[in-house]
């Protein structure tokens, strides 16, 4: 275990940390704060490599909106259905929304994508996310850090030996969180998939009564 953190991480963990800072980030991160913990990264490298990622991420988001909003509005349900929650959220909260948008579940890229297609100013949103980028970096990757501190004060001399172990324990975590997340989201989608259900049903019957033939 230790040979392959220390040949393919020191060699790769940053590329691969870069790439899933583009997509999702947070559990990959703190994944990457306790290998900084452990000596095969290293904090600041950690915390500029998400950073980055983050931000190119935000930004490709609020430019494919900008330039493909209309698009994306005709040809993703996903986006259409979001749209109206994101937008009231942007009016409520304007740049604050901008600044929070990664801490979002379930409207992290969406939310760029939704304030690329509003007039909201491009130069403001490349300032916000630099700024978001940078605070969510320090915070996910010292968590990650502080949780190795945290497992070597149990552990003691002996936390080399369980390093395999412990990764599996705080992937383990990260994994149950996101199912926890994702479960409650699909319990609070329920009552609107059982409308949806109840109407496509509805459609069906009414159009095979129409094909009835009169009697």
């Amino acid at each position: 275990m230790q040979e392959f953190l220390g040949t393919h991480l020191i060699e790769h963990g940053y590329l691969v940390l870069f790439i899933w800072a583009l997509i999702e980030g947070e559990s990959g991160l703190i994944l990457a704060g306790f290998l900084a913990f452990q000596g095969y990264l290293t904090v600041p490298g950690v915390i500029f490599t998400a950073a980055g990622g983050a931000f190119v991420g935000d930004q490709f988001y609020f430019y494919l909106g900008r330039l493909k909003g209309k698009y994306l509005l005709r040809h993703s349900h996903t986006l259409v259905r979001k749209l109206r929650k994101g937008l009231r959220l942007i009016k409520k909260y304007g740049n604050f929304v901008a600044f929070t948008s990664r801490y979002t579940y379930g409207f992290r890229i969406v939310l760029p994508i939704i304030l690329g297609i509003t007039p909201f100013p491009g130069l403001r949103f490349l300032v916000l996310n630099i700024f978001s980028a940078i605070s969510w970096a320090i915070i996910f990757t010292f968590a990650g850090y502080l949780f190795g501190e945290s497992a070597s004060l149990v552990v003691g001399e002996g936390m080399k030996s369980y390093e395999r172990y412990i990764i599996a324990i705080l992937a383990g975590i990260m994994f149950l969180a996101w199912f926890g997340q994702f479960a409650y989201s699909r319990w609070k989608q329920m009552p609107a998939r059982k409308r949806l259900k109840r109407m496509k049903l509805k459609g069906m019957f009414s159009k095979s009564d129409k094909k009835q033939p009169f009697i």
